[in-house]
């Protein structure tokens, strides 16, 4: 019924039986409607898709199946269309919406099939719920966990508080997994029992401070055993530990655990459990161990804090924000590259919901790496580009920003000579860093008030300075002072001010970044920064930056880079499994003829077995145990003269700072990265072999 071509049986006809038969027995949903809008017939496949009976469904005019808000526009272009009805196949529309007769809504393609050319005033829809496509479904899947561990990722840098984290760790399991039970277990210090901290759908008897013991023959203990992901099919046919009687009692059949590892050592678990048999696939398993990865990270970081006094913190959690950055960054590494062979697969090329699903993942993880640069600012570990800096030019584009966006009961003045020198520091970072100044000024004056920018120039750094933040070196330094009139710092709040995560603001407006991130750039910078306030008399932060008379050469932004050769051979060496497959991905879709390895000894093994020679290296710089992929460069470069190089890292590596004892002399392509930042690094690399 669903053809154009196929011609009606004639009246009375054995045939009119068979095509009836058929017309029930189609897999799609399939609508006859007349010229005025009513379904004449229906299958029973179109009653179970749109939750009607066949009977109720016959007679109901078509425009009740279309969701009410573009129900007219609907009714329009049917007028049009029966004007004029052409055939239009199936696929050709991929973000049409059905309603059901509950009022939900289905994701749905549609065929039309007009029989006016047979002399019949009708029209044959044939209907689709493309959800039910299996490659949609893991898209759809794919794109929701991402969006998930984004909000895990945002949550563990806003927060200090570790009980927050714990606390809303299972119900984003639950949420993501759509499972009933969900709990986080932490090892004792003598690591005799996990003790239960946080959990949702928890069992009768099962409370906030259960206990189960760390042996072999507890799901925990023999999940902490092996300190790798554990999968359990079906509680009734388990040998490999004994099951607690409570989840069988409870109708709980299948589980997933995922350890917690502090360098190498179980300190803690995830449970998730479900009532459906065999319930956890090859996702579920990447989403856990993502998320646990993810949540271990934090768990050293709240340790580490808490065993730092008062002087150490600061410069201690700049080490700490290194390994979090590393592991972060390869987790976006695998989103971001995912996501983006997602957005581009054909299958949701016309699928708008799913381009939507996809675009909000991806946003969050463009947040999640903004976030870690904010932590690798406060650390002194991003990686910066200096150039000379006009402060009277920066001060005034920024304060335009700023009379337009701020309360105009905020009056702002600057005095910024034109004959003050120029600052040598990144201009991008430092134009942050004064916004970051200016946007804690206005929130301290909340009813109005002025807001002064002043530049000035000091010959060397007062003493107390050059003491109490570490700078020693000499020579000019232009001062530049932002001075608000507003409710000003006590003096225990002053102390605290650079400290991470530390913020006065209430919930939701801060995460306690924004100091702390000026700090760091400014001492990367060579340079330094005081806080003059007391209760209300304002605030005064000065930063104190090396100044320059001449602005050094600065390569042209608009170099042209060279397309990469059709079939450059590639050597990728990655430890990550997951990175290792997106960057094979994005090598692949570059035309590029990919060998990976996971070790630097594996890596040039296979260099000098293979026959045809390797045009480029890519590998990470941080392998695990064993050789460093800067190492493996200089090896393999000893060995291959010309092979190109191009380094990539998670960690925040300069790479004109020195790494084991060796300079890094090749490009670092920082994680995570786009395929078009991949292909312009490795033009930039094989340029200049």
């Amino acid at each position: 019924m669903a053809d154009a071509d196929t011609q009606p049986p004639p009246p009375g006809d054995d045939t009119d039986d068979v095509f009836r038969t058929i017309f029930q027995a189609y897999p799609d949903s399939l609508l006859v409607v007349d010229s005025a809008g009513l379904i004449a017939m229906a299958n029973a496949a179109a009653a179970t898709l749109l939750g009607y009976t066949v009977d109720e469904l016959v007679g109901l005019p078509v425009d009740a199946l279309v969701p009410q808000k573009i129900r007219s526009r609907h009714a329009s272009y049917r007028k049009v269309y029966g004007q004029a009805p052409t055939p239009r196949p199936m696929g050709r529309r991929m973000d049409l919406t059905a309603q059901r007769k509950d009022g939900t809504e289905v994701m749905v393609e549609i065929a039309l099939s007009p029989l006016q050319s047979h002399g019949l005033p009708f029209v044959v829809a044939a209907i689709r719920d493309i959800g039910a496509y299996p490659r949609v479904q893991q898209a759809l899947q794919r794109a929701r966990y991402s969006e998930h561990l984004a909000q895990l990722g945002r949550l563990a840098v806003d927060t200090r508080d570790l009980q927050v984290m714990l606390e809303h760790v299972p119900s984003i399991i639950t949420t993501a997994l759509q499972v009933e039970v969900a709990a986080v277990w932490l090892l004792d210090g003598e690591g005799q029992e996990f003790a239960l901290v946080s959990g949702v759908g928890l069992l009768p008897g099962e409370h906030i401070g259960t206990r189960m013991a760390n042996t072999p023959d507890t799901p925990l203990g023999y999940t902490a055993s092996r300190a790798e992901l554990l999968v359990i099919p079906d509680y009734r046919h388990e040998t490999r530990f004994i099951v607690p009687p409570l989840y069988l009692d409870s109708g709980l059949a299948s589980a997933l655990a995922a350890p917690l590892s502090d360098r190498g050592r179980v300190i803690g678990m995830l449970s998730v459990r479900s009532k459906e048999v065999d319930r956890f696939g090859v996702e579920e398993l990447r989403f856990l161990e993502s998320l646990s990865s993810l949540l271990a990270t934090s768990l050293q970081r709240v340790q580490s804090e808490e065993a730092l006094s008062h002087s150490q913190r600061m410069e201690s959690v700049g080490q700490l924000t290194g390994g979090i950055a590393h592991d972060f960054n390869n987790l976006l590494t695998v989103i971001q590259g995912n996501l983006q062979v997602l957005e581009e697969s054909p299958t949701l090329a016309d699928n708008g919901h799913a381009r939507q699903l996809v675009g909000a993942a991806t946003r969050a993880t463009r947040r999640g790496a903004e976030l870690t640069g904010k932590l690798l600012a406060f650390s002194r570990r991003q990686v910066l580009q200096p150039t000379a800096v006009d402060t009277h030019a920066l001060l005034q584009s920024l304060t335009g920003m700023l009379l337009r966006t701020f309360d105009q009961r905020i009056r702002i003045e600057v005095d910024a000579a034109h004959g003050v020198a120029s600052v040598l520091a990144d201009p991008v970072q430092l134009e942050s860093a004064l916004l970051n100044i200016a946007l804690n000024a206005r929130d301290a004056m909340p009813e109005g008030g002025t807001l002064r920018f002043h530049v000035d120039m000091c010959n060397g750094l007062p003493l107390t300075l050059r003491e109490g933040q570490g700078t020693t070196s000499g020579g000019s330094y232009v001062a530049i002072s932002l001075s608000d009139t507003g409710t000003g710092m006590a003096e225990s709040v002053k102390e605290r001010a650079f400290e991470p995560f530390f913020t006065t603001k209430e919930a939701g407006r801060g995460t306690g970044l924004g100091l702390s991130t000026v700090y760091g750039f400014v001492h990367q910078s060579r340079g330094a920064i005081t806080i003059d306030s007391s209760p209300g008399r304002g605030t005064t932060v000065t930063i104190y930056l090396p100044a320059v008379r001449e602005a050094p050469a600065v390569a042209s932004e608009d170099e042209v880079v060279e397309a990469l050769p059709v079939g450059l051979r590639v050597m990728l060496v990655e430890d990550d499994t997951e990175v290792r497959k997106v960057v094979q991905l994005f090598l692949e879709s570059l035309q590029c003829k990919v060998v990976t390895a996971a070790t630097a000894r594996q890596a040039l093994a296979i260099m000098k077995a293979e026959p045809l020679p390797f045009g480029l290296l890519l590998s990470d710089i941080a392998l695990g145990a064993g050789m460093r992929g800067t190492l493996l460069a200089a090896e393999a470069q000893k060995q291959f003269p010309h092979l190109a190089v191009l380094l990539m890292s998670g960690f925040p590596v300069n790479p004109v700072a020195a790494d084991d004892g060796d300079q890094i002399r090749w490009e670092v392509l920082r994680k995570p990265y786009t395929r078009s930042e991949l292909s312009r690094a490795m033009a930039r690399a094989l340029s200049s072999a």
